[in-house]
């Protein structure tokens, strides 16, 4: 995802992706569905082999805890390297074909461990100033992909590269300097990785029928395009990239990161809770989706993967955010960034992951005061017309 004024962050993007693939698993036409995906799905050789993990039997719970790297990428080109018409960057309120700067403005680490039935979300906010893996020095961490993909570019051209295939196994190179900066970073191994681009956001939340959210405030940004009342309210498409999209207005991007989250909660309980694999229509929408969108590593069995988790619930959902030391780090080249340490960051992610608990969406999460309270609760009954409704910011779920 990008870094230019016109509103480069786009989050839960790619979380999207994975929830939506994950939780395929529940009817048998579901599984007919699912296994639909090896047909379409565009992958990338960009997991290590000291890092893959064996496939478990089928139908049977995960045996070997695994953690997946989520990106969204602020990228003007589709999973198979063309580029997106215009027509569609115009109603995304993406700017021109050339504005994308292919950097990661979404980062989350989530970790299954062995059994399946529960999962942490670690949010990484995307200008913590960290080490660049292949020693190129301190930069945002959201900056590797595009370094490692413009570091590629040339030897790739005097390979006779050109076109979507250039673009493509540029990316493949992005993606492996951002798995080997985050890994060096958190102090994780990263198994599998999943990435999907600014249009694919739209198409996966229309395919799910929309997603809940809750805005305290009502919000008007013309860079993002957003434009919501206060209150709960269902989004889709356009729409939905704009309510995380958007960073004029808000007070840090630490809000964006808690926006996320309560999307991708909210994302989860319309997954697993609401239908969607009993309609096949809808299903077979969202299959298609993700085809169009979803980039994930070389040799992930999803239909495998999926089966494992069969037992997951939308409540098994934790989200986390590293902790950061402050939001305006002067930097030599880069501007203000994240401040962030290594050692606490690998020791609050160890912390978080050894724990036996897993909290409920919409607890505190780390990080410097975000509590991103997830709109994940059935939706109330209109009130009646005697009723005063209570205002949006006391509404459980709401986010700034």
């Amino acid at each position: 995802m990008l870094l230019t004024s016109r509103g480069r962050r786009i989050g839960g993007r790619v979380a999207v992706g994975l929830v939506s693939t994950v939780v395929l698993g529940v009817t048998g036409y579901a599984w007919a569905q699912l296994s639909r995906l090896d047909e379409g799905i565009v992958t990338a050789d960009v997991i290590a082999p000291t890092a893959q993990v064996p496939d478990g039997p089928a139908g049977e719970p995960l045996k070997v805890a695994q953690n997946i790297l989520l990106v969204g990428i602020d990228s003007r080109t589709d999973a198979y390297g063309n580029p997106l018409p215009q027509n569609v960057l115009d109603a995304l309120h993406a700017g021109a074909g050339d504005a994308g700067g292919d950097t990661t403005d979404t980062m989350i680490v989530v970790h299954i461990p062995a059994g399946g039935a529960a999962a942490t979300a670690i949010s990484i906010p995307r200008d913590s100033y960290v080490d660049i893996a292949g020693g190129l020095g301190k930069h945002k961490i959201n900056s590797a992909y595009s370094r490692g993909k413009n570091a590629a570019m040339n030897s790739l051209r005097a390979q006779g590269l050109t076109g979507a295939q250039l673009e493509v196994k540029a990316n493949e190179a992005g993606a492996k300097l951002t798995i080997q900066t985050i890994e060096q970073f958190t102090g994780l191994s990263i198994n599998h990785y999943a990435a999907v681009n600014l249009a694919g956001f739209a198409a996966l939340s229309e395919a799910v029928g929309g997603v809940e959210v809750c805005l305290k405030e009502p919000v008007q940004d013309k860079f993002s395009g957003a434009s919501f009342p206060a209150g709960k309210q269902l989004l889709s498409g356009a729409q939905a990239l704009a309510f995380v999209r958007q960073r004029h207005g808000l007070p840090s991007d630490l809000d964006r990161i808690a926006r996320q989250q309560a999307f991708l909660s909210s994302m989860a309980k319309t997954m697993l809770d609401a239908g969607t694999f009993t309609d096949p229509t809808r299903l077979s929408s969202l299959v298609g989706a993700i085809q169009g969108s979803v980039v994930l590593d070389r040799g992930w069995d999803v239909v495998s993967f999926a089966q494992q988790l069969r037992g997951m619930s939308s409540g098994a959902l934790k989200f986390q955010t590293i902790p950061v030391q402050s939001l305006s780090l002067p930097t030599p080249s880069d501007g203000d960034a994240v401040k962030v340490d290594p050692a606490e960051v690998r020791a609050f992610v160890k912390t978080a992951l050894t724990s036996t608990t897993v909290a409920a969406v919409g607890e505190p999460t780390g990080g410097i005061g975000i509590k991103p309270v997830a709109a994940t609760s059935s939706v109330s009954a209109p009130p009646s017309s005697s009723a005063t409704p209570p205002p949006a910011d006391a509404l459980p779920g709401c986010v700034n």
